[in-house]
C-alpha cells in the first residue's frame, strides 16, 4: 500500500445527507486512518440550480457528530484547495481543450430541439437515443463543420458542449470490490464534458479534481460503477495514472428490495438521516442524533452495511474498526437495512456508557419536564440500576420515574394479582416493620422484612408483590429493597399507606 494514501468524501450541498452517504465518508475515514493516509472533503456544487442553503454545514456537522472529521475541505485548507468545486471553475477548461487537441473530444453545437427531435425520431422507431459513434456525424459538430465554420459559430457566441470521445476498444477496469470488469466502448456514448456558459459537468470536474487533489483511491457508491469506464477512459485521455476504484454496495430497504430511501423511514418509523432536517420551506426529517441515538452506535450499525470483519466481533469502537477495517471484506451484493439491528447497536452502546454521562443526560430530560431530582449523584445511582433495560434515555421515564414522582394510579393488572382481601393488614404490619428497622440500607431493609416473612410463616409472593407495587405502580423495575434505600424509609411507608387508601 502506498505511502500516500488520500480520499475523499464529495457530497453536492443538494439537501440532508442520506446515512448512505454518511457510510460512504466512514469507509473512506477508515480506509485513510487504516494506511496513515488523508480524509478529504470536497463539496460538488457545480449545479447551482439545485444548491441548498445549510446542506453543507449540516454535512460538517453531520461528519463531526460521527467523530469522523475530515483532514482537508472547507475551513481546513490544504495545498490542494480550495474544496467547493464552484470555487474551482476556471480549472477546467484547459483540460476540456487538451481533450479536444489530442483528440478524444470535439465541440457540438446541437440544440436542444435538434436534440428532442433525434430522441423522438429514436423512440418512434422503438429505439433508445444514444449520442455516440453511430451517428455523431449527423449532428453539428466540430467532426461535421469545417474548422472556420466552427470558428465563426464561437466568434458570435453560439452556444455549445465540449463532448468525450471515447476510443473503441475492449476496456478492461479493475474494482477493489467487484475485482475485474470487462467493458465495450462502443456501447458508451459521447458524454457531455463541459459547456459554454464555462462550467464542466460531474464527470470532467470529478476527475480533474481527483488528480489536482492526488487521490489515490476513489471509494464511492454503487450507483457510480456504470460511471467508471468513462473516467477510466479519461484518466488515459489526458495521460494520467488513474486512482484505485472501490463501489461500494447499496443500503437497501428492510425488505431488502430497492434502495433505501427516506419514504421507507417515514413508513417505518426510523431516520435515514444523521441529524435532523429542518429547511425553512420544506418537511422536517427526523435524525438519527434528535432521535437519542449515540454517534458510536450509528457508526457500528453503518460500519455493518456491506463490511464484516471476518470474526464473530460485532460491537467495534472507531479505533478498532480502523485497526480491522478492509475493502477485501466490503461486500459486492447490496446490504439490506435492519432497524431492530440498529437499536441492538445503540441498546449496547447505552449500557457501555459511564452512569454519570447517562445520568446527566437523564437530569437534563427531568428537568425540561418540571421534575425534581435532587441530587447528580442520586441520579447517576438511579441509572446504573436500571440502564441495562433502556436503549434511548427517554426510556429512563418509564423504567426509573417512580424514583422520581409516587404513583397515583396502579396497573390493574398487577392490584387483581397482587392485591388480595388481606394485603391491606399485612402491609399495615410491614410498615411496622420497616418504621422499626434502624439498617435502611437494600441490605438491611431485606434482611428486616424477609426475616419477618418468615416468622409469619407467609409465602414471599404474598408481601413482595403488593410492595413493589405500593412503591412503583406496577410490577416492575429494579430490586424493590434498593428502590426502598433509595427513595428513604419515610417515602417508603407514606407510598405504602397511600397505596392501602388507594387499593384497601
Amino acid at each position: 500500500m502506498s505511502a500516500d494514501v488520500r480520499v475523499r468524501f464529495a457530497p453536492s450541498p443538494t439537501g440532508p445527507l442520506h446515512i448512505g452517504g454518511v457510510r460512504t465518508a466512514l469507509f473512506n475515514y477508515l480506509f485513510a486512518k487504516k494506511h496513515n493516509g488523508t480524509f478529504i472533503l470536497r463539496i460538488e456544487d457545480t449545479d447551482q440550480n439545485r444548491y441548498v442553503e445549510g446542506a453543507e454545514d449540516y454535512i460538517v456537522e453531520s461528519l463531526n457528530w460521527c467523530n469522523i472529521p475530515y483532514d482537508e475541505g472547507p475551513g481546513k485548507d490544504g495545498v490542494y484547495g480550495p474544496y467547493r468545486q464552484s470555487e474551482r471553475k476556471n480549472r477546467y477548461k484547459k483540460y476540456a481543450l487538451q481533450l479536444i487537441e489530442n483528440g478524444a473530444a470535439y465541440y457540438a453545437f446541437d440544440t436542444p430541439e435538434e436534440l428532442a427531435t433525434a430522441r423522438e425520431n429514436a423512440e418512434a422507431n422503438k429505439e433508445t437515443f444514444i449520442y455516440n459513434h453511430h451517428n455523431r456525424l449527423n449532428f453539428t459538430n466540430s467532426l461535421t463543420l469545417t474548422e472556420s465554420e466552427v470558428q465563426e459559430r464561437m466568434d458570435r457566441g453560439d452556444d455549445y458542449v465540449i463532448r468525450f470521445k471515447p476510443e473503441i476498444k475492449t476496456l478492461f477496469i479493475f474494482d477493489e470490490i467487484r475485482k475485474g470488469i470487462e467493458i465495450d466502448t462502443s456501447l458508451l456514448d459521447d458524454k457531455v464534458l463541459f459547456k459554454s456558459d464555462g462550467m464542466p459537468t460531474y464527470h470532467l470536474a470529478n476527475i480533474v479534481d481527483d488528480h489536482e487533489m492526488k487521490i489515490s483511491h476513489v471509494i464511492r457508491g454503487e450507483e457510480w460503477l456504470p460511471s467508471m469506464a468513462l473516467h477510466v477512459l479519461l484518466y488515459e485521455s489526458l495521460n494520467w495514472d488513474a486512482p484505485k476504484f472501490a463501489h461500494l454496495p447499496l443500503i437497501l430497504k428492510p425488505t431488502g428490495k430497492g434502495k433505501l430511501s427516506k419514504r421507507d423511514g417515514d413508513k417505518m418509523g426510523f431516520p435515514v438521516f444523521p441529524l435532523e432536517w429542518n429547511p425553512e420551506n420544506g418537511e422536517k426529517s427526523s435524525g438519527y442524533r434528535e432521535d437519542g441515538y449515540l454517534p458510536e452506535a450509528v457508526v457500528n450499525m453503518l460500519a455493518f452495511l456491506g463490511w464484516n470483519p471476518g470474526t464473530e466481533q460485532e460491537i467495534f469502537t472507531l479505533d478498532e474498526l480502523v485497526q480491522s477495517f478492509s475493502l477485501d471484506h466490503v461486500n459486492n451484493s447490496g446490504a439490506k437495512f435492519d432497524p431492530e439491528k440498529t437499536k441492538w447497536f445503540q441498546q449496547q452502546w447505552f449500557v457501555q456508557q459511564d452512569d454519570a454521562v447517562v445520568g446527566t443526560a437523564f437530569a437534563k430530560a427531568l428537568q425540561a419536564k418540571g421534575i425534581e431530582y435532587g441530587s447528580e449523584e442520586f441520579v447517576n445511582i438511579v441509572v446504573g440500576l436500571v440502564k441495562e433495560r433502556a436503549v434511548f434515555v427517554e426510556d429512563l421515564f418509564e423504567l426509573a420515574g417512580f424514583f422520581f414522582t409516587a404513583p397515583i394510579e396502579f396497573d390493574e393488572k398487577a392490584a387483581s394479582k397482587s392485591w388480595k382481601e388481606d394485603t391491606a393488614d399485612i402491609m399495615n404490619n410491614m410498615i411496622a416493620v420497616i418504621q422499626k428497622t434502624e439498617d435502611d440500607s437494600a441490605v438491611g431493609l431485606s434482611d428486616a422484612v424477609k426475616g419477618w416473612i418468615k416468622e409469619q410463616e407467609m409465602g414471599f409472593g404474598k408481601v413482595m408483590m403488593p410492595l413493589r407495587l405500593s412503591l412503583v405502580g406496577s410490577l416492575m423495575g429494579p430490586d424493590v429493597f434498593e428502590i426502598a434505600s433509595l427513595i428513604g424509609k419515610q417515602e417508603t411507608v407514606r407510598r405504602i399507606q397511600f397505596a392501602i387508601e388507594k387499593l384497601g
